[in-house]
């Protein structure tokens, strides 16, 4: 909940009965609106927040799957081929599989939009190779199997 909704919920709830019994007056009704957005609910992640998130998951999954630290995944600049590469397939995963856009995958790697494209030409380049081919659908059915309640998979 924002702060805002916060504030108006009490304001509503708090300020507004304490200044009626003050002064002796009746409190004023609140208005359909004040209380529809004073009410206690959960609020939708923001878009780049589930992004994040999602990413960050991945990036944790990938990290057990191939024995690479997550610390190294998350590393801004250049890094081993090995480790970069790791990066690549995740990013690729997330923009194929999890159907992220390149800016929001771009946005949850600490990359820009261009690295995730790049990524996702370099994986799929490599793809023609079986057994890299085989490597990268294992790391597909995992993520879709993990997120598969947030993805709608």
């Amino acid at each position: 909940m924002g702060i805002r909704k916060i504030f108006l919920y009490l304001e509503g709830h708090i300020v507004q009965p304490m200044q009626s019994t003050m002064s002796k007056q009746p409190p004023q009704p609140a208005s359909e609106r004040e209380v529809a957005s004073s009410e206690f609910r959960p609020t939708p992640k923001r878009r780049d927040e589930a992004a994040l998130e999602t990413c960050e998951c991945l990036i944790d999954i990938v990290a057990a799957l191939f024995s690479v630290s997550s610390k190294e995944l998350r590393k801004p600049g250049r890094t081993a081929s090995p480790v970069s590469r790791v990066r690549q397939i995740a990013m690729y995963v997330a923009h194929v599989v999890l159907r992220m856009t390149m800016s929001d995958v771009g946005a949850g790697f600490g990359r820009d939009r261009t690295t995730v494209q790049h990524a996702c030409q370099v994986i799929e380049d490599l793809r023609d190779d079986a057994e890299f081919d085989r490597l990268v659908q294992v790391v597909e059915r995992v993520a879709s199997a993990a997120f598969r309640s947030r993805a709608g998979l």
